[in-house]
């Protein structure tokens, strides 16, 4: 467990100061109290109400359905268990389509407990990155495969290789410039994530993107080995089986991420 976590609550500023020290950030999603309280027991640094939800809890095949009242209740009743992980909580699809829809949204999913509001993409979404941190929310940027865009991808597939790095590489400095204090990577390069991590001054959290970047996250499912009912990604490991019990899994999973053992080559993408 990190010496920070022992000694106090997760904050925003602490998070740029890890990154300053060279501290690994672990990260899971959770959607409950009992698991949320297991997890910030156990050396979570950070806990993410995902719109992953969607699909690991609703039975959904995409993120898209989730709505704000969706992600406002989880965010209720895991708020209420948490002594010191920083709780972070998606903006679901279509909700940061305008800077006022996304303060809504925002304001909203603060006032149940969270302590940050995660955003997917660039572009348009800078200008709403910008809006809601020049009215005093923290952001999250969340960049490579971003699974709201399901649609215009045509499925989950790794993002930022060959010309599309450099884009990905601008989209972070960017989406850091407007405001972001926290940048996801997911399914991306393992040197583009390790490129990117180097470049900016926000920790980032990788999913599927290697070992380089700042801090690593799971979705509660997978890191449990559970059958959520759609294909296990290639990052995925089931730490349930080597740790024997929940808050073994979660102990194993923290010190895996700190040491730098996971993720490994087996869990990433070389290119």
């Amino acid at each position: 467990m990190s010496t920070h976590a022992d000694s106090k609550p997760w904050t925003v500023p602490a998070l740029a100061e890890a990154k300053r020290n060279g501290q690994k950030l672990v990260m899971l999603t959770a959607y409950d109290a009992g698991f949320a309280r297991t997890f910030d027991a156990n050396g979570v640094d950070l806990i993410l109400i995902g719109d992953s939800l969607g699909m690991v809890v609703q039975g959904h095949d995409s993120t898209l359905p989730v709505t704000v009242a969706d992600m406002v209740y989880h965010t209720r009743v895991v708020a209420r268990v948490l002594q010191r992980a920083l709780l972070v909580a998606d903006l679901p699809f279509g909700a940061d389509a305008t800077p006022e829809r996304a303060l809504e949204a925002s304001l909203q999913l603060l006032q149940a407990g969270a302590e940050m509001v995660k955003i997917e993409g660039a572009g348009f979404k800078l200008d709403i990155i910008r809006y809601l941190v020049e009215r005093e929310i923290p952001v999250c940027s969340h960049l490579g495969l971003t699974p709201q865009s399901v649609l215009r991808l045509g499925g989950y597939r790794v993002q930022g290789r060959g010309d599309a790095a450099e884009q990905l590489r601008a989209d972070a400095k960017s989406a850091v410039d407007a405001g972001a204090t926290l940048v996801v990577l997911e399914c991306v390069p393992t040197p583009i994530a390790t490129q990117i991590s180097a470049e900016i001054s926000a920790p980032t959290i990788g999913i599927g993107a290697g070992p380089g970047c700042d801090g690593q996250v799971l979705v509660m499912h997978d890191f449990l080995g559970l059958d959520s009912g759609h294909r296990r990604p290639k990052f995925v490991k089931d730490f349930l089986a080597e740790g024997g019990s929940v808050a073994g899994a979660v102990r194993a999973y923290a010190d895996a991420v700190r040491d730098g053992s996971f993720p490994d080559a087996e869990h990433a993408y070389a290119s």
